[in-house]
């Protein structure tokens, strides 16, 4: 077998496809996500402080990744995007406060906002 053989079927393996997007793509990509983050912390910053900031960068992170790297895939559409977060952030909150234990308030919190975003189907 030759390397190049053994590279595809690695490349398969990993689940590694072909990208087809150019650099304009890839660029306003990233420029998107500059944007949208910047925007978030700065308006979340006025209002929760720098750690309540920073503690968002992760969620709108990966939003950020979603809306911009693949705006058309179904994670990316309005309605898996604000639905999703609303949801969650309404079980959220709801968990925070109805259980003092932040652990167990964390993992309910998740399994819930998973269950109603699929029932809901506003994955996200």
């Amino acid at each position: 077998m030759s390397v190049h053989t053994l590279l595809g079927a690695l490349r398969r393996f990993a689940g590694i496809g072909d990208n087809s997007s150019g650099h304009l793509e890839k660029l306003v990509s990233g420029a998107g996500g500059l944007t949208g983050i910047l925007g978030v912390m700065l308006i979340s910053q006025t209002y929760l402080g720098l750690n309540g900031s920073a503690a968002l960068v992760a969620s709108m992170g990966a939003s950020a990744v979603l809306l911009f790297a693949v705006p058309h895939g179904p994670l990316s559409q309005p309605w898996a995007v604000f639905g999703g977060h609303l949801v969650s952030a309404a079980i959220g909150v709801s968990c925070a406060r109805l259980n003092a234990d932040p652990v167990i308030a964390s993992a309910l919190a998740v399994a819930l906002s998973i269950s109603a975003m699929h029932y809901l189907r506003c994955i996200h």
